[in-house]
């Protein structure tokens, strides 16, 4: 079992009384992202919407900002650049895109839960050119190339 991190977070003046991000089981694997304002996204369109906190992640993490499954199955809403990606180094408002793929306009009311954050541990890689890598069986198979 891994320990929680401490995640300092802020709260911006439009937060007001919402409540902050929160697991809502104890089993649940992010926390609840809450609309900071009221926002109407037209079908196809996008929308960016504000949380009202920013956070202070510690070096080595990422929060990952994910889609909604309720929202996506009952709505046809999520998020285009899903996991989206807050760095440890970012200090701004955690704000979430929001995609409308349904076909009426879905209407954001402030306090309703628009998506969830996972904390995860971040692994660096060093790349290192060269003239040619190992053989495996796939090889060079691409897009489908491994069957249906």
């Amino acid at each position: 079992m891994f320990e929680p991190v401490d995640i300092a977070v802020k709260r911006l003046d439009h937060a007001g009384d919402l409540p902050l991000p929160s697991y809502e089981t104890s089993g649940s694997a992010g926390m609840d992202i809450r609309a900071a304002e009221d926002l109407t996204i037209a079908p196809a369109g996008r929308g960016l919407i504000g949380s009202g906190f920013a956070f202070a992640i510690p070096h080595g993490y990422e929060i990952q900002v994910r889609p909604r499954s309720g929202l996506a199955l009952k709505k046809g809403v999520s998020i285009p650049n899903t996991p989206g990606t807050i760095d440890s180094d970012y200090r701004g408002e955690l704000k979430v895109i929001l995609i409308n793929h349904g076909e009426k306009d879905f209407v954001v009311q402030r306090g309703d839960r628009i998506a969830q954050i996972v904390v995860a541990p971040v692994q660096r890689g060093i790349l290192k050119e060269v003239d040619r890598l190992d053989e495996t069986a796939r090889g060079e198979g691409g897009f489908g190339s491994t069957g249906v």
